[in-house]
């Protein structure tokens, strides 16, 4: 039976998280999941897909336009977060995906309202927000209920599953929907070098002829503004080496994905098994860790160092902290190299 409003998902248990009594995701076909999803919209419905912006996110909602085109009314594209990410910009204006900013549109107009490649406990932004259908990859979390659910963590990229529906429907992609596809795929499972499902290489594998490679590359090497060069310039400087540990922090940045790239870079370096990037950006302190993955775990020593004064964790060779500079220790209310380097060694 269909969901027709929050009052009805209001009476259900709000701990319950996806639906436990659907069949398991596991034992459905991608036609099973197609004509379910297809059942939740009517033609008369104004269709909102909210997304945390990045590729996976883009070009999933890129997808879910074209599943529902002339079965619904009309579908909507929006996002919270500011795109500061040259990337996703290019990519945005490339391959002309309509996307506007959440806080522009008004939750009323529309009748069906789709999440992906996130899920509603994220963010604050998403929590007041009753959800008609969520698709993920991330692993599933519990306090919301949606109509349709398909969360599958084995994947790599919430754009794998895409493609499938999209396959399912014999929707072949347009040349800019199969691109943004490709990249996407390409981005989540960091070129099929994190662990994914055969299902990724089987999509990436259907795109690779559709997909636009040139417009790909252009996308991925948009990556630096001239004036974001001065923050490698100081982390050059900054820079200090100790034990095959690089430590740089960067001071003030407009953006936390500047030293992100800023720790791609750092850790190419031959001599560096761990690298170490800081910044502060609205009175948090950012710090990127990056490793082999050999014998180590970035997303376990950020949430040792830092997880009892702010958000911390990632994967074992790739983490990320954010805490705000007044729960910082005194000592450290002044950041620097050497005080990255005192706060990361006393944790190894």
């Amino acid at each position: 039976m269909k969901n027709n409003g929050s009052v009805a998902r209001k009476q259900a248990n709000p701990r319950l998280g996806p639906n436990p009594n659907r069949k398991r995701n596991s034992k459905k076909t991608a036609k099973d999941r197609l004509q379910e999803f297809w059942g939740v919209f009517d033609k008369e419905d104004n269709v909102l897909v909210v997304i945390n912006a990045d590729p996976d996110a883009l070009a999933s909602a890129f997808a879910v336009k074209r599943l529902l085109r002339h079965r619904v009314k009309n579908v909507t594209i929006a996002y919270p977060n500011e795109i500061r990410r040259l990337n996703n910009l290019v990519m945005l204006d490339l391959l002309k995906i309509p996307a506007e900013r959440l806080h522009t549109v008004k939750l009323a107009d529309y009748s069906k309202k789709v999440m992906l490649d996130s899920q509603p406990s994220h963010l604050p932004s998403f929590e007041n927000i009753d959800f008609d259908v969520v698709i993920d990859h991330h692993p599933a979390t519990k306090g919301w209920l949606a109509t349709f659910v398909d969360i599958r963590k084995e994947y790599g990229a919430t754009a794998s599953m895409m493609v499938e529906y999209l396959r399912a429907a014999n929707a072949r992609p347009s040349v800019a929907l199969a691109t943004a596809l490709f990249y996407a795929i390409k981005v989540d499972t960091q070129n099929f070098e994190k662990r994914v499902t055969l299902s990724d290489a089987i999509s990436f594998r259907y795109l690779f002829n559709l997909a636009n490679l040139n417009l790909v590359r252009k996308i991925e090497l948009s990556s630096l503004r001239r004036s974001e060069l001065n923050y490698f310039r100081t982390a050059l400087n900054e820079m200090k080496l100790s034990k095959q540990r690089l430590y740089a922090h960067v001071g003030k940045v407009p953006s936390p994905d500047i030293l992100v790239l800023i720790a791609d870079f750092l850790k190419q370096v031959h001599e560096a098994a761990w690298v170490f990037v800081s910044g502060i950006h609205h009175d948090k302190l950012v710090v990127i860790f990056r490793c082999d993955g050999y014998k180590k775990n970035a997303g376990r020593l950020a949430e040792k160092i830092f997880g009892g004064n702010g958000s911390a964790g990632g994967h074992r060779e790739a983490a990320r902290a954010e805490v705000p500079l007044k729960n910082m220790e005194k000592e450290a209310a002044e950041i620097s190299t050497n005080s990255l380097i005192r706060l990361t060694t006393k944790h190894m």
